[in-house]
């Protein structure tokens, strides 16, 4: 069978998954019959969630476009920040409303994302196939240090997390998804992702140490797993902590 050759190149962080020789620069990508350009894409090391738009030739396409001889392939990452809705875009919507379903790598980022009162599911257990059918059932974007999971045909939106430093991890998925303005710290449970509201001292008083009956007077409890939360030191702690997360 005759071998054809296209031009491709990505831009911006999509670079990360590609070998030195192919960063920031356009290559050849040899090829047999006519594979889609998600097939091809995915073959270069790129998973299909963290693509936005393919242009061919300079004309938008869907991953459904099949590669011919000669074609000049350009490939961009999401731009959740930017709308470019004007042109073709490969998945079904940016998320607006962002919600993270996490794998078994990321439990310190979940407690994180949490604190800071994004909707985040997690769960050491988690499986591949259970993240996925979360992901699409309660439109998730999935969280993961796998690169293999994200190239599921049923991920539609889902992020490789770069850093293995749970601190920079929060600044990185804040800074790719433009999140700095929906933080809402303290509005969800760190340990199981349920919602925190304000609790009268008579209804947790049984559950709170002698101690912090002396003195606090306000107290808050997650609606999920009714945990209690008040301003203790740890709060002070917490802060400096999201402060150092969401200052640019």
């Amino acid at each position: 069978m005759n071998r054809k050759t296209a031009q491709f190149r990505f831009y911006s962080e999509l670079n990360d998954f590609l070998a030195p020789d192919k960063c920031h620069t356009t290559f050849p990508y040899m090829f047999a019959g006519t594979p889609s350009v998600k097939d091809a894409i995915e073959a270069i090391g790129v998973p299909h969630p963290e693509v936005d738009l393919v242009l061919v030739n300079g004309n938008s396409v869907g991953f459904d476009y099949h590669l011919e001889e000669g074609d000049r392939v350009s490939v961009y990452p999401i731009f959740e920040s930017l709308d470019i809705s004007p042109v073709v875009r490969l998945r079904p919507a940016p998320l607006r409303d962002t919600r993270f379903v996490l794998d078994g790598h990321l439990g310190s980022l979940a407690r994180r994302l949490r604190m800071l009162g994004f909707d985040t599911l997690y769960r050491r257990d988690f499986d591949d196939v259970e993240i996925i059918r979360i992901s699409g059932a309660e439109t998730r974007v999935i969280l993961t240090r796998d690169v293999g999971l994200l190239k599921a045909n049923a991920v539609t939106h889902g992020y490789w997390v770069r850093s293995q430093s749970p601190p920079e991890q929060v600044r990185e998925v804040l800074d790719r998804f433009d999140l700095y303005s929906q933080a809402r710290p303290f509005q969800r449970c760190i340990v199981c992702n349920g919602l925190i509201a304000p609790v009268p001292r008579a209804e947790v008083d049984a559950q709170l140490p002698e101690k912090v009956k002396e003195l606090y007077d306000e107290f808050y409890r997650c609606a999920g797993c009714g945990k209690v939360y008040w301003k203790g030191t740890h709060y002070l702690d917490m802060m400096a902590r999201i402060r150092g997360y969401t200052e640019r």
